[in-house]
């Protein structure tokens, strides 16, 4: 299983009326395993920011003026992301510039040539209803250091973004948002605690090797204390509590 978790740094916030990409940055998960095997750029948009862009995501013309222009990477991109599953946090908002950017070349939609797409924003609304769920407010919920993050900027925001999506699908019984004792936050709002059963899960199994390994190392474990290890016990329900059916 390949996903790519995508992210993009603009001129401003709107595609239709002129605005263009100035950063791609792409984060590779096989397996739900980082690769390493990223992607990014940096890109002549072939305009000026405007001052609220600028302002968050840093990258001056001056700094752009010799970066290539997206035709000149397109191609690259595509080929990355062919097949892949893409996980985009509002993906409204980057594929529309990708789709503008790619009927500038004469090419079908981005996710055309993609075999899915995950929107970590719309599930996070389903996670957490009437909660903030920027990516910011979501590393801070779920436990992902964004401490370096003073700009915004593509490949530093989808690294945390793989952070917090693993995190939010890590396939746990429930999410409890815990922040001291009590039923109650500091500021007097009931902390939620989020069942999991809700949603479709990923459920990956151990491969027959991975077994085998893990038997040995339990083989080596009986050896030693001349018994059975712990992990080969069945637990003892709390009391008053059946068994669990085989």
């Amino acid at each position: 299983m390949r996903q790519l978790i995508l992210d993009t740094e603009t001129t401003g916030l709107n595609a239709k009326t002129g605005d263009r990409l100035l950063e791609i940055g792409c984060v590779e998960l096989v397996n739900r395993r980082l690769t390493g095997n990223n992607l990014h750029f940096y890109i002549d948009p072939e305009r000026d920011s405007d001052p609220g862009a600028l302002a968050v995501h840093g990258l001056t013309t001056e700094f752009l003026s010799d970066k290539p222009k997206f035709a000149e990477i397109a191609e690259q991109l595509r080929e990355y992301c062919r097949g892949a599953e893409i996980i985009i946090h509002n993906a409204a908002f980057d594929l529309g510039f990708l789709d503008m950017e790619y009927s500038r070349l004469g090419w079908p939609p981005f996710m055309e040539h993609c075999s899915g797409l995950i929107d970590t924003l719309l599930r996070a609304r389903e996670m957490f209803p009437g909660r903030r769920n920027s990516l910011d407010a979501l590393c801070e919920r779920l436990g992902v250091n964004n401490a370096h993050r003073t700009l915004h900027g593509a490949l530093l925001d989808a690294e945390l973004l793989a952070d917090v999506y693993l995190a939010m699908t890590r396939g746990q019984e429930s999410l409890v948002i815990d922040d001291g004792e009590g039923d109650e936050s500091n500021d007097g709002v009931p902390r939620e605690k989020i069942s999991l059963r809700q949603f479709d899960l990923p459920v990956i199994l151990a491969a027959s090797e991975e077994v085998a390994l893990h038997d040995g190392v339990l083989n080596g474990i009986d050896k030693g204390m001349k018994g059975t290890c712990v992990w080969r016990t069945e637990p003892t329900p709390p009391e008053g509590e059946a068994p669990a059916a085989p």
